[in-house]
């Protein structure tokens, strides 16, 4: 007897390999150039426009849970010190996003419930940093989310492929810094 779930299984994978195949466009075709982009150019370009396609994905799941990629972000750290306070200066030089406004993003946060401030007990001049147990219930929720989100946008790579691009992309990390 054929296991009908191992046949479907075969089916998707077949049907995905096809469309996919089919309906990949090339990022010249997308952006609507004639003429072909120097590897360098198309490499760079395609890093950029999937990263805007990752992040747009990604807003479009928290989105609906009020809470921005930088804001996710921000909690993930808080929750990472396993409640020891953080300073403003750690949550910035942590941040995925370098440019965030952190301290808009904090006080987004602390309006939510999220997470708390108060002035360091030490130093007047630093802000110690909490998530709240509200925070921590949202994590749970929207951790959920988000892996099911990265699952699906890598779900047609092998583990050789993904090992491979996170190969490639930490190597133009290294060039970039």
């Amino acid at each position: 007897m054929f296991n009908k779930y191992l046949i479907l299984s075969h089916l998707y994978n077949y049907f995905f390999t096809f469309v996919y195949t089919t309906v990949v466009m090339r990022i010249e075709d997308i952006l609507k150039t004639s003429k072909s982009l120097p590897d360098s150019k198309k490499t760079v370009v395609n890093l950029i426009y999937t990263a805007c396609f990752v992040n747009y994905e990604l807003n479009d799941v928290l989105k609906s849970h009020d809470v921005s990629l930088e804001q996710f972000n921000v909690l993930r750290i808080l929750r990472g010190q396993k409640g020891v306070a953080s300073t403003l200066a750690n949550v910035q030089k942590r941040m995925i996003t370098k440019n965030s406004n952190t301290t808009r993003l904090i006080d987004k946060l602390i309006t939510k419930g999220y997470v708390t401030k108060e002035v360091n007990a030490d130093n007047k001049r630093k802000i110690n940093i909490n998530i709240t147990n509200e925070g921590l219930d949202v994590l749970k929720t929207l951790d959920v989310l988000i892996d099911n989100i990265e699952k699906k946008l890598t779900s047609q790579l092998t583990k050789v492929e993904s090992r491979e691009l996170n190969k490639l992309l930490e190597k133009i990390r290294l060039i970039a810094n």
